[in-house]
Order: structure tokens, then C-alpha cells, then sequence
């Protein structure tokens, strides 16, 4: 799958950086164009692997290439600002050869927080190609002003993309650890997932061969659409070294039945872990509507019917919604790993929490407000009652 990926904000420009980085080691060739796009200049100098070409400053007769704070609703405004500028930047680069465009922003702060919609609806308007988004939400740690910030953004990013995936760092922010470790931790682990599901279709140069069953772009594109909100799971485990003559054998197409049963049930189980287990957002599998399974790793380790069979078991464990699968060979890879991509996810307690949270926040705002118009009309009440000399 080819994508425009296009960071907004801190944390969006650091994702993409990783993305593309993963993209280059990994020889995939699945991002297309990369854009980043910030009010801080410090923020864009500190990337690595966008071109410097490819980073846009923007709201610079506000922010000073200074950044904006958490004030959400002044990127909003920058973005709607400069959107000629943003809708110039995208045009030169060109969307010839994409599938969709992948907007990235963190939904705590105000740059990415506030400009990823307001880009969002821009492309959207202009182009035919998808467009997707992919919100990192705050942890409790960073305060009620991100969960404000989040759950305002969140509601309006939902409706501007064709699918926004989910990522929160409550969940995955590591213990024992500093901030900066931590969400190093996480925006690689992000890049990890991504990467595999970008790779569908999209041979490495090393690769020998296709997958059993093929994942091209128009599968995931059917999978996301209609899904308002989209979570993924991620399973691996390393490879078996395999000697000379076993490969050789696999390479002939003549596994034993004891192999071939060993690779089915290897698959069947890397992918009920990914389901099951960690997904980049907790939520409840059986309330997604869609699905798509990808498995990755050594031609000789992967299964078509570990495949078939894990697609049929995911399919009965989120109520009877149609399920996609297919392979991914990579023959210089360590791990065979599966990527559970499910779509139209609606029972997140996360971002009831969020909610709540920013309800709170709003009502410990309203009352700040309040006492704070209080004691002003106090302050002029004694005034008032002061002598004149």
C-alpha cells in the first residue's frame, strides 16, 4: 500500500519520521511522499529521515517557529490559515502513485491536535484518495488540559477522515522509565505495526517470490471502509533456523506433513495472541465490524491454512463480520509476526474516560470562571465604596 504520510504536530512528525525510517531499512517502498508539518522549527530540525525539503514550518507571524503550547484551538486556526500554503506543499509532491493519504497527529496538544482536522477535511475535498488518520491519545499523566484537548479533537478528526485509528499511550507508557524513553518506546512500536500493514502488496526488493495468499492495497481500503474507528493487534515470535536441506526442501515445495502442521498451528496462534492481546487502543473485539488478518516472516514458516483457519476463528470472535487474510513473505526476516487490523471498533472505555475526563475538566474551568467574575465584581464593589481624597 502506497501512502502519503503526512506528520502534524511533535509527535506526528516524530511517527512519520519512524514510519519512513522502517520503510528504508526494510526496503518496502510503501511511503510514497512524507510531510511534516509543525509551528516549531525546532521541532522539524529535529527529525531524521524527512527530507529537510519535505518539513513545512507554518503560522510563523503567530508562533515565531516557537510552537503554540496546548492551545488547540489556535492550530486549528493556523491551519485554516495557512491551508493554501498546506494544499501547495501537497500538490508539488504529487499523489500520482498513492492509495491513500495517513494524517498523524498526537490529539493531546495544539499544533497536531487542532491542524490535523482542519487538513484532513482539505484533502478530502480535493482528492479521491482516502484518507485515514492515526490520534495518539494522552496519558492521565500529562494532565486535564490533553484530555480536553483529545476528546475535542478526537470528535472532530472522526468526522473528517474516512478512518482514524487509534493509539494511547496510557496503556503503553513504560514504568521505570523517563517521558522521553517512554514515548520513544511507544512511537516505535507504533511504527512496527504500521510498517507490516503498509507492506501489503509492496514486495521488498529481497523478497523471493509472493505470499500463498496476497494482501494488496484495495483489501485494506475495503476493511477500513465505513469503520469510523480502527485498532490493531500485533503478535511475533522468532523464526526457526532451518538447516540446508530442510530449506532446500521447503524451496521445492515438499514440507513434511509434521512441518506443514507446525506452520498452521504457529499461525492460528501468533494470531489469536494479536487479537487477544495488547491492541494499540484496549477495546472489545466483538464490537468491530470488519477485520483483516496479516501474517509476515519466512516463505518456509508461513501457512495458507493457518491463515484460512485464523481468518475463520477471528471472524466468529467479532459476531460473524467479514474477515480478510493473507501472507506477507520477507525471507531475510528473524520473526514471523501477525498484524490484526480491526475495523468499525465501537466499545473503547478508553474514550468514555476521555469524555469524562474533559467534562470535568470543562466544569472545573466554568467554576474557575466564575469565582474568578466574583471576585472582580468584589474588587469593584470596594472600589466603589473607597473616599474619593
Amino acid at each position: 500500500m502506497k501512502l502519503f504520510a503526512i506528520g502534524f504536530g511533535q509527535a506526528g512528525g516524530k511517527i512519520v519520521d519512524l514510519l519512513l525510517e522502517y520503510d528504508m531499512r526494510t526496503r518496502q517502498n510503501s511511503i510514497a511522499r512524507a510531510l511534516a508539518i509543525n509551528t516549531a522549527k525546532a521541532d522539524l530540525m529535529g527529525l531524521r529521515y524527512i527530507p529537510m525539503d519535505d518539513r513545512l514550518l507554518i503560522g510563523q507571524t503567530i508562533a515565531k517557529g516557537h510552537g503554540i503550547g496546548a492551545d488547540n484551538e489556535l492550530g486549528a486556526k493556523i491551519a485554516t490559515d495557512d491551508i493554501y500554503t498546506i494544499q501547495s506543499a501537497v500538490d508539488i509532491r504529487g499523489t500520482h502513485e498513492t492509495d491513500a493519504f495517513l494524517i498523524v497527529a498526537g490529539l493531546g496538544g495544539g499544533t497536531g491536535s487542532g491542524g490535523a482536522p482542519v487538513i484532513a477535511r482539505r484533502l478530502k475535498k480535493l482528492y479521491t484518495e482516502p484518507v485515514y488518520g492515526l490520534g495518539i491519545l494522552p496519558s492521565n499523566d500529562e494532565g486535564s488540559l490533553y484530555s480536553l484537548n483529545a476528546a475535542r479533537s478526537l470528535m472532530t478528526f472522526i468526522k473528517e477522515v474516512d478512518s482514524l485509528f487509534l493509539f494511547d499511550n496510557d496503556s503503553w507508557k513504560k514504568e521505570g522509565t523517563t517521558l522521553v524513553e517512554s514515548y520513544q518506546y511507544i512511537n516505535e512500536e507504533i511504527a512496527r505495526r504500521f510498517g507490516i500493514i503498509l507492506g501489503a502488496g509492496e514486495s521488498p526488493v529481497s523478497t523471493v517470490g509472493v505470499g500463498e495468499s496476497v494482501i494488496d492495497s484495495s483489501e485494506i481500503i475495503n476493511t477500513l471502509k465505513g469503520g469510523d474507528l480502527a485498532v490493531i493487534g500485533y503478535a511475533r515470535e522468532e523464526a526457526k533456523r532451518m538447516g540446508f536441506w530442510s530449506k532446500l526442501r521447503n524451496m521445492l515445495r515438499r514440507r513434511t506433513s509434521i512441518e506443514t502442521l507446525d506452520a498452521t498451528t504457529r499461525v492460528v496462534s501468533l494470531v489469536r495472541r494479536a487479537a487477544m492481546g495488547r491492541l494499540t487502543i484496549p477495546s472489545d473485539i466483538k464490537s468491530a465490524e470488519k477485520a483483516l488478518i496479516l501474517v509476515a516472516g519466512p516463505p518456509d514458516q508461513l501457512s495458507r491454512v493457518g491463515t484460512e483457519k485464523a481468518r475463520l476463528w477471528l471472524e466468529e470472535a467479532i459476531g460473524g463480520g467479514e474477515v480478510r487474510g493473507g501472507d506477507y513473505p520477507v525471507p531475510d526476516s528473524k520473526y514471523v509476526a501477525s498484524v490484526v487490523l480491526l475495523s468499525g471498533v465501537s466499545d473503547i472505555p478508553r474514550i468514555k474516560e476521555l469524555q469524562k475526563l474533559a467534562v470535568e475538566a470543562q466544569e472545573r474551568m466554568k467554576e474557575f470562571t466564575e469565582k474568578k467574575g466574583e471576585r472582580l465584581e468584589e474588587l469593584m464593589r470596594a472600589e466603589d465604596l473607597r473616599p474619593l481624597f
